[in-house]
Order: structure tokens, then C-alpha cells, then sequence
């Protein structure tokens, strides 16, 4: 599958074979990055710039298809299973984007409402992302924190509201800065260039969004290498 054509798919939200373009190494130092689809989309730009420098994975499927991390809740769940036994030298993460998305309250799912409830409120959010760092930290591998990205406009659906990011965005640095975690600024680094990287009244970037996304993750990964 060709990378337009991932990176297409993965938009759409539709399942697809995840392909590794890095050549994995023994002798190289182990990275994990987990993230929604957002990290999914930069994901394989990543490798293929730290190609001879570093093993870049992220959580898959069996069938080899890559997983999103999606929100906090789900993180608490499987940071474990992410993790597994391998010994990682970085780990890049972000949640956020799928915490505060609108859902209802009834059947989960994701709506338009204002009124229902976001997926884990800002005291769940924090509460979750406490956990999982709490997690991420007994692999003594760096940690690296992303902010969460812009949401263009209020014509996303499912529902969030740019004014949400910036306060999900500002509680998670925060956090981190108190556990002195770095953290890659992929708000500030988007934000200037959304009309030009970001779909339309979509939260997903188009592939030059995903490759400035990519440099900047690279950058930081490699200076902690």
C-alpha cells in the first residue's frame, strides 16, 4: 500500500495494513509511540527518517493493522498490553483528542450535542493521564509528552470545541511539567498552518501536515538519543 493511499484510508477512518518502512535492528534503541490517528499519520514518516537510528513501533493489531490509542479511559485499559516486555529507550505519547470529544450518555457513542457529555471530562482527564504517566514511567525510558492538535472549528463532528483543546492541552503540560516531561508542541507547531496541512472541518491533516509533524517528533526523539 502506497503512502497516499495509507494515509487516505487512515483519515477515513478505515482498517488498513500497517507497514513498516524502518529496518529493525537489534542494535538500535527502541521506540514507542502512542497516540489516536493523528500519530498514526505521522507514524510511518517517523520511521522512515529514523531509519538506521532508531526501531520506531507503535501498538498494532495481530493482523498487523495499526491500532489507535484513542482516549485516556482506553490508555488506563491497555498501557500495559502497549508496552508489553520490550525495553524502550523512548516512548512519545499524547491522549486528549478523543477525551474531549462529545458522546452520549446512553450508548457511547459520539454525537453533534453540546449538551452530552465529553468522553472523559477535564478531572478524568487528568486523573487518566496521571495514571498512565504514572505507567510509562517504571519503563525508565525517556518520556516525551504531545500536545494534543488543533480542532479547526465547531463543524467537526464528532463535536469538539477549539476552546477544549486549549484547556485539555493546558492541564496535560501542566501535569508534566510537574514530573519534569518534556513535551513536543505539536498545537503551537500546527496552529499557524492549519489552512494549509488540515482537511477541512476535520481534525486529520493532510500528508504535508503529517510529514511537518514528523520532523518535529524526530527532532525531539533524537535529541534524547
Amino acid at each position: 500500500m502506497n503512502r497516499k493511499r495509507f494515509l487516505k484510508c487512515c483519515m477515513a477512518g478505515a482498517a488498513v495494513p500497517f507497514i513498516p518502512t524502518a529496518l529493525f535492528s537489534s542494535e538500535l534503541p527502541n521506540v514507542l509511540i502512542l497516540g489516536d490517528s493523528i500519530s498514526i499519520g505521522y507514524t510511518l514518516f517517523v520511521q522512515e527518517l529514523m531509519k538506521g537510528r532508531a526501531n520506531v513501533y507503535r501498538p498494532t493489531f495481530p493482523d498487523g493493522k495499526p491500532e489507535n490509542c484513542a482516549g485516556t479511559t482506553k490508555g488506563v485499559e491497555n498501557i500495559d498490553r502497549w508496552l508489553g516486555d520490550t525495553q524502550w529507550d523512548v516512548i512519545h505519547f499524547n491522549f486528549g483528542l478523543h477525551d474531549l470529544k462529545h458522546e452520549d450518555p446512553e450508548t457511547g457513542k459520539a454525537t453533534k450535542n453540546p449538551k452530552d457529555p465529553y468522553q472523559a471530562d477535564l478531572k478524568t482527564y487528568k486523573k487518566n493521564l496521571k495514571t498512565i504517566l504514572g505507567r510509562l514511567q517504571q519503563t525508565e525510558a525517556q518520556l516525551i509528552f504531545a500536545t494534543t492538535t488543533p480542532v479547526p472549528n465547531k463543524l467537526v463532528s464528532p463535536l469538539r470545541e477549539p476552546e477544549t483543546v486549549v484547556r485539555y492541552n493546558k492541564a496535560a503540560v501542566k501535569i508534566m511539567k510537574k514530573a519534569q516531561i518534556p513535551f513536543n508542541d505539536l498545537y503551537a507547531l500546527t496552529l499557524p498552518k492549519l489552512t494549509e496541512i488540515q482537511r477541512e472541518n476535520n481534525v486529520h491533516f493532510v500528508e504535508a501536515g503529517s510529514k511537518l509533524m514528523a520532523e518535529k517528533v524526530v527532532e525531539e526523539i533524537i535529541s534524547f538519543l
